[in-house]
């Protein structure tokens, strides 16, 4: 009598290969298993760059408020966060907008990884990466002293701007439009999938960052604002989207905005 192996037969997952009549030998296709390993370090590369873009706002606003909590002199109500990049201790502001652009860079290259091929996947990530390069140049040129601030400023606002100054100006004017932009490119984005709420909001918020920016004429907070509200606005669409937009197919909305 003939005795049968009762023990269970595991399968396995190992790539086979297959020989030509020339004798070639070639592998055969990965694995589902192999394909689903690197599709879950693909995912988690791009929620690591995504964070990026959640971290940058937050980091910068969190740097700001201590310093200025910490220099003597400073003002919040007359001074910049700009202008912690001068004086003693000045080099602390320079590196945080050297790794608040690092860190918005990052988040642009996630975005580009998450919004492949899809609505705003081309224009969005590019605008999110100018705002990063705006952070850079505004630790290459300074700000103006002015309001009491370093100390020996003048205690009023220097009435006209030094070169460095304007080009520090002009970087942070070309960053925030391009950060408002991206923004309404991501309406785009979250329109086709039918996340109403957070296409509205992208909508909404390049409104308040400009008036914050219009009203810094007559306050330093007005612009503080506005610089502030689009940081986190971009702290929050970055989350939303690595943690995945809903998606909707014909009339049927798989996941409420």
């Amino acid at each position: 009598m003939t005795r049968t192996d009762s023990r269970p037969q595991t399968a396995t997952t190992t790539p086979t290969t297959a020989t030509t009549k020339t004798g070639t030998t070639i592998a055969a296709a990965p694995t589902a298993p192999t394909a689903t390993r690197a599709l879950s370090r693909g995912a988690v590369g791009r929620a690591r760059l995504l964070g990026g873009a959640v971290l940058a706002g937050p980091f910068f606003l969190a740097a700001g408020i201590t310093q200025g909590i910490l220099r003597e002199g400073y003002d919040f109500t007359r001074n910049a966060f700009s202008q912690l990049s001068l004086g003693e201790g000045g080099w602390i502001q320079r590196t945080v907008f050297v790794l608040t652009a690092a860190l918005v860079l990052a988040g642009a290259a996630g975005l580009r990884q998450a919004l492949r091929d899809g609505p705003g996947g081309t224009w969005a990530p590019r605008l999110v990466g100018l705002f990063g390069i705006s952070c850079l140049a505004a630790a290459v040129f300074d700000a103006d002293p002015g309001a009491g601030f370093p100390a020996g400023a003048p205690e009023e606002r220097v009435p006209s701007m030094s070169t460095e100054g304007m080009l520090h100006m002009l970087a942070g004017m070309v960053g925030y439009l391009a950060l408002c932009a991206a923004f309404l490119v991501l309406a785009r984005h979250f329109a086709a999938a039918g996340a109403r709420g957070w296409a509205r909001g992208c909508r909404i918020v390049p409104a308040g960052v400009l008036a914050g920016f219009v009203g810094s004429a007559g306050s330093v907070l007005a612009f503080a604002s506005g610089a502030a509200l689009g940081l986190l606005w971009l702290a929050a669409v970055a989350a939303r989207i690595g943690r995945g937009t809903p998606v909707v197919t014909g009339d049927r909305q798989n996941h409420s905005s």
